[in-house]
């Protein structure tokens, strides 16, 4: 979450092709459980689109489907998006969306930027050893690291080679979960590109951030409780400072109380539990959020919980979300100014590196990392506003309870020092934390409008790039419009433009193209310079 536990550089900028826009229908909110049949015919009818419309994909010999993700709309139209293979190899930004009508017909397409990914050996001139040798190499921070390589066809700049992804995993410099992936060209061995690997409630609970609060917990066979929710399946665990490679799902001590009296509410608490507390019920606000508003059944849309880690690393002041164990992993602060990091939007947050991870997998470099980092921010702030907890009240103040008085802001996002409030040719070149402040500044106006503002005690004051006023359409209706463009048009590759594209489809299909919401959408990209 904080930039500086890493670097994250951008080597490639890619593109989003968007293909032939539907006419403007309004789509009630998304189902995200339907009879299986349902989804089962959607997938079928999908693959047989992209086969009789080869031409639309760039779908040929070689070519594999790889199932990701399906979204089924209450009008019984469905979005199916697959991951594409070449030879049986993985085409790294050759992921696509098929959108479909109730009777499974072809009405658009959403592509990566890998759209003919042939190429012409699937043998490599540089061994796996080297690519790994490489890969270790552009680590410098990561200790006790191993390294696990594998061949792709990397194409996310739309030229297709052969390359080594190779994934490096370790320990950071407080314990942490620490990890790059680095891509080699497997024919000159030059490195193609590198980034960080991490992405990174009953009972009675007294907090550290939001004071008193009910938790889910589990009664255990002979008396006592544990700290496992069994209405979202997820487990709280102490991770016992234990460093990243020591820790999996199956790591740590599930917390335990003879009383179901959880934490003593205190900052910098000596009881362990205290941290737990608020881990374990902002990840149940999270997942409640998700399921409640946008229809999603957990992380994954499979029904299944994390494992949730507190206590991770020493004086590690950060949180991470990791695709590779499901787990949600927190530390212990600075030890001096920041306490624990499981406040309500650090968690939220997070947690929607999974969800961007199961459906549109937002590269985490260049201006797709920037949106990544910024979805994260959005509906980790949205979570806060869900919450609707009377001690963290909703704000648009990223972290302002572990990171005081913020770490990243909406209204303007240049306070900080760092991120961008509007959109430039160089936004790519910037640490994905700072890049992501252009898709930041378009929730606020969109939401609340530019000018000045008090919202619950806070005074905000956003300008525009373009001189222009915005009235924003609340936080709610931007919320889902971003929610849709996420999981239906945006893919692994889309920049701020093809985010502008995905998110006006979004608000077609939910509020039709001549409303109010789908020109306030648009007013807001436009104020900050994304056109």
């Amino acid at each position: 979450m904080t930039p500086t536990t890493a670097l994250r550089r951008a080597r490639t900028a890619a593109a989003v092709a968007v293909v032939a826009a539907l006419a403007a229908v309004t789509v009630p909110a998304t189902t995200a459980s339907a009879a299986p049949g349902m989804r089962e015919a959607a997938i079928s009818q999908a693959r047989a689109n992209v086969a009789r419309n080869a031409g639309v994909f760039g779908y040929g010999a070689g070519q594999g489907l790889v199932l990701k993700d399906v979204v089924l709309d209450a009008d019984g139209a469905s979005h199916v998006r697959f991951d594409r293979t070449y030879r049986g190899l993985p085409v790294v930004g050759g992921d696509l969306v098929v959108h479909q009508d109730a009777r499974g017909r072809l009405q658009d397409s959403t592509r990566a930027a890998a759209h003919e990914p042939a190429v012409a050996s699937t043998v490599p001139k540089v061994p796996a050893q080297a690519g790994a040798a490489n890969a270790l190499s552009a680590a410098p921070g990561v200790k006790e690291a191993v390294s696990t390589p594998e061949l792709v066809v990397w194409a996310a700049d739309g030229t297709p080679r052969l390359a080594w992804r190779t994934t490096v995993e370790g320990v950071g410099e407080h314990g942490q979960p620490a990890g790059r992936v680095v891509v080699t060209d497997a024919t000159s061995g030059e490195q193609i590109e590198a980034y960080d690997a991490e992405h990174q409630a009953t009972g009675t609970g007294n907090s550290e951030y939001t004071g008193t609060v009910g938790l889910d917990t589990t009664a255990k066979t002979g008396g006592g409780y544990t700290l496992t929710d069994p209405v979202r399946g997820h487990v709280t665990k102490d991770a016992s400072n234990l460093s990243a490679s020591s820790l999996k799902a199956s790591s740590g001590t599930a917390f335990s109380s003879a009383t179901n009296v959880w934490g003593d509410g205190r900052k910098f608490s000596t009881d362990r539990s205290t941290a737990a507390v608020d881990a374990h019920a902002n990840t149940a606000w999270t997942y409640d959020y998700y399921k409640n508003v946008h229809g999603r059944n957990g992380i994954k849309n499979d029904g299944k919980g994390a494992t949730v880690f507190v206590h991770v690393g020493t004086n590690w002041d950060n949180a991470q979300w990791s695709d590779a164990c499901f787990c949600m992993m927190t530390g212990d602060g600075n030890g001096t100014t920041d306490p624990e990091q499981v406040d309500l939007d650090t968690m939220g947050h997070e947690m929607t590196h999974g969800v961007t991870s199961a459906t549109a997998n937002l590269r985490y470099s260049g201006e797709s990392g920037g949106l990544n980092e910024s979805t994260s921010d959005i509906f980790g702030t949205m979570v806060e506003w869900y919450a609707n907890n009377r001690i963290d009240t909703g704000d648009y103040l990223f972290s302002d309870q572990s990171t005081p008085p913020w770490l990243r802001r909406f209204d303007k996002p240049s306070l900080d020092g760092r991120s961008a409030d509007c959109w430039s040719s160089s936004v790519g070149k910037l640490d994905v934390h700072y890049s992501s402040g252009v898709g930041n500044h378009w929730f606020y106006l969109a939401s609340e409008g530019s000018g000045t503002k008090t919202i619950n005690g806070v005074t905000y004051t956003s300008p525009t790039c373009n001189g222009s006023s915005v009235a924003g359409i609340g936080n709610q209706k931007v919320a889902r419009i971003w929610y849709r463009a996420l999981t239906v048009y945006m893919t692994s590759t889309t920049t701020y433009k093809g985010a502008r594209a995905a998110s006006l489809n979004a608000a077609r299909d939910l509020y039709g193209a001549g409303g109010a919401e789908y020109a306030a959408v648009a007013a807001a990209w436009s104020a900050v310079s994304v056109n």
